[in-house]
């Protein structure tokens, strides 16, 4: 009766964690080779590992194999700080659109990657996360227009993001060294 009980309380509890909004709606498609490069992120919901990281850009580049390298370069608390990096591996999981990755850090897991926006022009986009605890406000230039940003964070709105946890992430103004 005691396991009957704690299995009927497990399942209830993992209905309580059901997703309060519909799943993310991706771009409809992504040219892989015009999307590689450069990427300054200029918004964000910081993970563990971003907490107190400035000048954070992710760089993409595109292998033979079809896989994507990911190095995530960022400075700790000052924009004069030394330069870090981590790097990870991800892999297309929509072919169709190649709007979602399976990014990985640390074998073997993997996290999702969603790209929800994408100006025509590849200037900026918006990276996902299905539940929306995380997004990436990001640009190809270190500093975004308000226009752009705000545009971009209504976007993101519009997804059932609470705009509000989004903080802004410091930049240098003059290109990367």
């Amino acid at each position: 009766m005691k396991t009957l009980l704690a299995l009927s309380l497990l399942a209830l509890a993992g209905c309580s964690t059901m997703p309060k909004h519909p799943p993310l709606r991706t771009v409809d498609h992504v040219d892989l080779n015009r999307f590689m490069g450069d990427w300054y992120v200029i918004g964000t919901i910081p993970w563990f590992v971003e907490k107190n990281n400035v000048g954070t850009m992710d760089i993409y580049k595109l292998r033979p194999d079809g896989k994507i390298d990911i190095r995530y370069a960022f400075h700790k608390k000052s924009l004069d700080g030394p330069r870090q990096e981590m790097k990870a591996t991800a892999s297309v999981v929509n072919s169709k659109t190649n709007a979602e990755w399976a990014v990985q850090f640390l074998w073997p897991f993997k996290a999702p990657f969603l790209i929800i926006d994408l100006t025509p022009d590849y200037k900026t986009t918006t990276i996902g996360y299905p539940d929306r605890s995380l997004i990436w406000i990001m640009s190809r230039e270190p500093v975004m227009s308000e226009n752009d940003y705000t545009a971009a964070l209504e976007k993101a709105r519009s997804q059932g993001y609470d705009i509000s946890r989004i903080v802004k992430v410091p930049q240098k103004s003059e290109p990367k060294p």
